[in-house]
């Protein structure tokens, strides 16, 4: 038995590589992407030595970010970021944390990752530290950064930069609900919370979700409302949606830049022209037109002086130029490993010391929803069978 493991041990590593000298190839991997991708940043964190002679250094962390990918992402015209992290697996398992943005269609944009110890405080502010130098972001920065509650993000944010926003995400929250309770069924009550623009309506919605599930409700008011992140859809979706409820609306000139927008049920707002406000907020906390603004804007469109186009009104963030932009840097493809230029540092590399993961190993891999869901449905299908054949019986 000895030897067919040490087998499966050396075929293991002809096909997945020797994960102790992929440590060693690392500095030569940041040369052949400086060498491909200008303007990256790649920074390698190693454990402090207590003898300077040492000819080994032992690895800590590792930070990349592509040049293009730092252009892209500032192309995009939003400053928001979302930051994640996930297990690695192998003999020497750590943390990956990932940070990406949002492109003009609100598709995920990726920026930098970092394969550190673990997810701690320490580990977050140093993956920060490097992404802030990359974006030029200061202590007074009001970024908004979303998360799904890492460990110790929360402090790493508030010390570095302690005038960003710090929000929640709604599809983890979602998520984390959905694995407690079992079930899709507060997905509408949630959704309708975190799209709430005024206090009174959240509190409203949130009344009606306790009317519907009080122990559910009192786990989500665990979380602070503050950071809550709104949900995000394609922007031309989104004004679709709203031409169409623009219609119930009539909308009154005031002889000036200002509008009042009357609907159903005394849902009355003031649009402004000029700055592009409503008093609803949907338009500026968007950058789309609300459907008060598009009643406004298709009353407008009587003047023929007035401009007719809607999507010109929408923030240049969504434009298709904005996208294009975004996309035009691109990430160069790099050589084999063989080819790799040579890094001349005489300290070589060393993996960071095994650790064995908490816990029993799993012995089955952890099924999805869909194939728990395709499971139960053939197991009812199955019933149904049966019970045709005990009545033909």
């Amino acid at each position: 038995m000895e030897k067919v493991f040490r087998a499966k041990d050396m075929a293991r590593k002809h096909v997945t590589g020797d994960y102790t000298k992929q440590f060693e190839l690392l500095r030569d991997y940041a040369l052949e992407l400086q060498a491909t991708n200008p303007d990256r940043t790649i920074k390698i964190d190693v454990c402090p030595n207590g003898n300077p002679a040492s000819p080994t250094r032992q690895f800590i962390r590792i930070y990349v970010c592509l040049g293009p990918l730092k252009k892209g992402f500032k192309a995009c015209l939003r400053d928001l970021v979302g930051l994640n992290g996930a297990f690695m697996k192998g003999p020497f398992p750590g943390q990956v944390l990932t940070t990406v943005g949002l492109d003009s269609n609100n598709g995920i944009y990726p920026l930098a990752y970092a394969i550190v110890e673990s997810e701690n405080t320490a580990s977050w502010k140093w993956f920060l530290e490097k992404l802030g130098d990359d974006l030029e972001l200061g202590s007074n920065s009001n970024y908004t950064f979303t998360s799904d509650r890492q460990k110790g993000l929360q402090i790493a944010v508030d010390q570095l930069f302690p005038n960003a926003e710090h929000r929640y995400c709604i599809k983890h929250i979602h998520d984390n609900m959905r694995k407690k309770w079992g079930h899709n069924e507060y997905r509408d009550h949630l959704w309708r919370c975190a799209s709430a623009t005024t206090i009174p309506e959240f509190e409203h919605f949130m009344k009606e979700f306790s009317d519907y599930d009080k122990e559910a409700c009192q786990w989500l008011k665990q979380i602070p409302p503050v950071h809550w992140a709104m949900s995000h859809f394609p922007a031309t979706d989104i004004l679709d949606a709203r031409k169409k409820g623009a219609s119930q609306y009539i909308a009154r000139w005031n002889g000036a830049n200002k509008y009042q927008v009357t609907g159903a049920l005394q849902d009355q707002h003031v649009v402004d022209v000029r700055n592009q406000t409503c008093t609803c907020r949907k338009w500026e906390l968007m950058g789309i037109p609300c459907r008060h603004a598009i009643a406004t804007l298709n009353e407008m469109s009587k003047d023929p002086e007035a401009e007719l186009d809607i999507y010109k009104w929408v923030h240049k963030v969504y434009w298709l130029e904005t996208w294009k932009k975004a996309y035009s840097f691109k990430v160069e493809p790099i050589k084999g490993r063989p080819t790799w230029p040579k890094s001349n540092c005489p300290i070589k590399l060393i993996p960071p010391p095994h650790r064995t993961q908490l816990g029993s190993p799993k012995k089955k891999r952890r099924q999805s929803e869909g194939e728990r869901l395709s499971k139960r449905q053939k197991a009812s299908q199955g019933d149904g069978v049966n019970e045709m054949q005990g009545q033909d019986s």
